[in-house]
């Protein structure tokens, strides 16, 4: 008896804390198919499923994801109906997975937000969030290669679990703030270390926005779908071998406090991207450290979220 009330009060503590209860997955894809003109929007039927296609279901539904999150409900409720129906799938094999987002207004990125990464450095945990950029520009696919670019020799890894702004808002409380997201995927926040550290005036930004270091996917997990993006496994592998691997639950700022703080600054738009920090186990830290080269393969992997694979080129 002893035992159950304590499930029970454990369950009641959880609902609590994250509102949302999980439905069946939805996984909003942006893909392209040889027989398809153009971009499409889609459904991934299970995470490493195949797409469903969502324009085919409702042709009045829009072609790229900024449009279906500027609609908000209206265009939720469609892919909710196209989920309960039995539609036909389009194997994997048949499709290009582009970024679930392409062309934000943003990309906002958190620096130094896990407690492990922290300890990792011998620094200390923030006081407030550390806020920097990456372009729109670079981001790429889910299976998208990364481009080592001539100008830098020391590129590194970082899986991150990035927040995709679904409602525009300013100066956003922390308590309303879930109501702002469409919901989570994915990133690899590439960064030139040597740029980032060094160069720019020690500047941030130009070591982490060249072209094609920010890999996004494979899907828009919405919030719904998730138990708990706070407590899910993260893990980057290089080469098959496991680098980093930690939980969200050691994020030190949570995705209600980071928007009620980015908000404060700007006016978050639907599609804004907000990368959430990495864990311990980048190449910088390492002894001798190791940077990406030709050839790698790199796997960015998020429990419930899915993986990212992309080619060092």
């Amino acid at each position: 008896m002893l035992v159950s009330c304590r499930r029970l009060l454990t369950a009641l503590l959880q609902a609590q804390k994250w509102p949302f209860q999980p439905s069946r997955n939805m996984r909003l894809v942006q893909f392209q198919a040889p027989h398809l003109m153009g971009p499409h929007l889609g459904l991934e039927s299970e995470n490493g499923g195949g797409v469903i296609n969502l324009n085919a279901f409702d042709p009045t539904l829009p072609k790229t994801m900024m449009e279906f999150l500027e609609q908000g409900e209206a265009t939720l409720s469609v892919a909710r109906r196209a989920l309960a129906a039995q539609l036909p799938v389009l194997p994997r094999s048949e499709v290009t997975f582009l970024a679930p987002v392409t062309r934000p207004d943003k990309v906002v990125c958190v620096g130094m937000n896990y407690v492990d990464h922290c300890k990792e450095q011998n620094i200390p945990v923030p006081k407030e969030p550390i806020i920097f950029s990456k372009f729109p520009s670079s981001i790429v696919g889910p299976y998208d290669e990364i481009v080592l670019p001539p100008e830098s020799q020391e590129v590194d890894w970082e899986v991150e679990l990035a927040v995709i702004i679904g409602k525009k808002g300013k100066h956003i409380k922390a308590t309303d703030a879930m109501a702002h997201v469409a919901g989570f995927t994915v990133a690899h926040d590439v960064s030139a270390r040597d740029w980032q550290t060094r160069r720019n005036g020690k500047q941030w930004l130009l070591g982490k926005t060249f072209d094609t270091f920010c890999p996004l996917g494979p899907a828009l997990v919405t919030k719904d779908s998730i138990a708990d993006p706070h407590n899910l496994k993260i893990c980057c592998r290089v080469n098959g071998e496991v680098v980093q691997s930690s939980n969200t639950n050691q994020m030190v700022f949570k995705t209600e406090d980071l928007i009620a703080w980015v908000s404060q600054f700007v006016t978050l738009y639907p599609g804004d991207v907000m990368l959430t920090g990495t864990p311990p186990g980048v190449g910088l830290f390492r002894k001798p450290p190791v940077f990406l080269k030709k050839g790698d393969e790199v796997q960015c992997e998020i429990e419930e979220l899915g993986v990212m694979i992309n080619k060092v080129v």
